[in-house]
């Protein structure tokens, strides 16, 4: 499928800006939540895009609902920073299922344009232990898919940007920027995702950082503690962790044991200029957090405290 777009505004972005993610509002409508995070200070907002989920754009939005949320965002200042869609089948064996999401993922694209959006983050496929025999064939598979979206990606201005995930075939931020550089398309980048790379007991900031500079495009922020620092992570599903099998609590950035500071400082350093976008986990574990305008205006003001201390120190 091969569709023609004009130019996106945003794709280069500009230096840290703050966005709040519908993750962290998962009881309010799309408007709502942007009306949120205007209120708290935000620069952009990154939406779910999935059905079902009322702070989400689904997946059939009309062009009129897209351009509507798009007025709505520039009417409180705000940018629509990145999509997320939950497709786990590009790296799938199963033809119809992996030809499935590519479509799904035009979509999601096509919608990202009408958004003004240059940003949509991705899974890189579903990959469990019991998939290990198969892993080299599922492997190509993720590579051909996100050469075919890198390509329409390019077309709408926009840049897809793997994430550091548990349960895909990038939970490690070697792996995350190995696939990426096998990719080899300038529309395919990292999402760059700390707080997995440490609950599931991979990369610590310095290196994950240092393996994935030049490849970075987008960030999300979210912190933690640890129930038990050292048990073995162990999650069956992608999306999330299920609650008995969780071994992380979330919080609150700042109260946490993410040195979100150190990492700022850290990608500044790098050249990162994108966005920090603000992965408040209320949409999985409300019982562990504030209520989202109390703990990600929070959030907000602490980020904008490290990023303001390290503009101050250069």
């Amino acid at each position: 499928m091969s569709v023609r777009y004009a130019p996106c505004n945003n794709v280069t972005g500009t230096a840290l800006l703050i966005a709040g993610h519908s993750l962290g509002t998962p009881d309010v409508s799309v408007a709502d939540a942007l009306e949120l995070f205007a209120r708290i200070g935000c620069d952009g907002a990154e939406l779910i895009w999935q059905d079902a989920y009322p702070s989400g754009i689904p997946e059939r939005a009309s062009h009129a609902d897209l351009r509507d949320t798009r007025a709505r965002a520039t009417d409180l200042d705000l940018e629509i920073a990145g999509l997320t869609p939950y497709m786990t089948g590009l790296n799938s064996l199963d033809e119809a299922e992996r030809s499935r999401d590519i479509e799904r993922f035009v979509a999601c694209i096509a919608a990202a344009h009408a958004l003004d959006c240059a940003r949509i983050r991705v899974y890189a496929g579903a990959y469990l232990p019991t998939d290990i025999p198969r892993h080299d064939e599922m492997w190509q598979r993720l590579i051909e898919s996100l050469q075919v979206l890198g390509e329409q990606a390019a077309q709408a201005g926009a840049i897809l940007c793997v994430e550091n995930h548990f349960n895909t075939m990038t939970p490690s931020a070697a792996q995350t920027a190995q696939l990426v550089r096998a990719v080899d398309s300038p529309n395919v980048g990292v999402l760059y995702d700390q707080a997995n790379l440490t609950f599931t007991h991979h990369e610590a900031p310095e290196e994950a950082i240092f393996l994935q500079a030049p490849l970075i495009r987008h960030v999300h922020v979210k912190d933690l503690v640890f129930i038990d620092p050292s048990a073995a992570f162990n999650a069956s599903a992608v999306a999330t962790v299920g609650e008995s099998e969780r071994n992380v609590r979330s919080r609150v950035v700042g109260d946490g044991v993410i040195d979100w500071r150190g990492i700022i400082t850290r990608l500044a350093e790098h050249g990162y200029d994108g966005y920090l976008s603000l992965e408040y986990e209320y949409r999985w574990h409300p019982q562990d957090l504030p209520e989202p305008e109390e703990g990600m205006g929070r959030s907000v003001t602490m980020l904008r405290r490290y990023v303001s201390e390290i503009g101050s120190a250069a």
